[in-house]
């Protein structure tokens, strides 16, 4: 397969057999799963991931991939390939009867709005395992009071479980990446995190208190909340955004004081 890599895909090809295989190990497919790969490439998961559970979908943007994958992953099992850009992909078409199993190496360049546009559609998915650039991975599973603790963090853990599972260094891609990644473990949450609330009205509230970190919340929420709103759900407007729990975020928005997005 003499594919080269395209920068305007992010492409970087994973080959390292030893890492592929501990992907695998984490995945853990069973037959009569409903697996479904972000952007296959030239197959390096698809194929074991094939094998174990004998029915795979992908969703592959680069069409000039998608014969060479067929050809690595023939009879190996059942491959269904969706050509597409997977900002697009409706997962109830791919759905069926079960919920899905996300997994893929995901391009740097549209991983955090992708991973939005999934969890919008996370009622369809079982369990998702990506792999990103590590500083994403660890802003994702960021523990409050630390700089990776921010906007990604609170909106992934209000729907999510994320858990970091290992990091992955360049030398296991082709073209070697400039930077390290990791393999995260997303678990949609069988009801979001606090009382009822609606994402919008959340991230407005979330994006607003991290616009700019140095400031107190009562500052940085000034135009959403009241400094008495904010007392009311037990919380010190004099605190940076930081250091509240997502709880503590979601209370907040949950306010009928929070002004909605136009």
């Amino acid at each position: 397969m003499n594919h080269r890599p395209r920068k305007r895909f992010g492409q970087h090809f994973l080959h390292d057999r030893a890492v592929i295989a501990r992907i695998v190990a984490a995945i853990d497919p069973q037959p009569g799963e409903h697996l479904v790969e972000i952007g296959p490439g030239l197959g390096a998961l698809t194929a074991p991931l094939l094998a174990r559970c004998g029915k795979l979908q992908a969703v592959e943007l680069d069409r000039d991939v998608i014969g060479p994958l067929r050809e690595r992953c023939a009879g190996l099992g059942e491959l269904l390939v969706h050509e597409g850009d997977a900002l697009a992909v409706d997962l109830a078409a791919l759905s069926g009867t079960g919920r899905l199993r996300l997994v893929g190496n995901l391009p740097y360049n549209i991983s955090t709005p992708l991973l939005f546009h999934l969890l919008r559609q996370r009622e369809q998915i079982h369990d998702m395992h990506f792999m990103l650039q590590k500083e994403v991975v660890m802003r994702m599973t960021a523990a409050p009071g630390g700089r990776d603790y921010g906007r990604l963090t609170v909106m992934l853990g209000w729907a999510c479980e994320a858990e970091r599972l290992f990091d992955i260094g360049p030398g296991a891609f082709n073209p070697p990446p400039r930077v390290w990644s990791s393999i995260v473990r997303l678990q949609p949450r069988a009801a979001p995190l606090g009382p009822p609330v609606d994402a919008a009205r959340l991230q407005t509230l979330v994006t607003a208190a991290f616009g700019q970190r140095r400031k107190t919340l009562r500052n940085a929420l000034r135009a959403h909340l009241d400094i008495e709103a904010i007392q009311r759900c037990g919380i010190d407007p004099g605190v940076r955004p930081e250091m509240l729990e997502i709880a503590d975020f979601v209370r907040l928005a949950a306010l009928d004081t929070v002004k909605s997005p136009t």
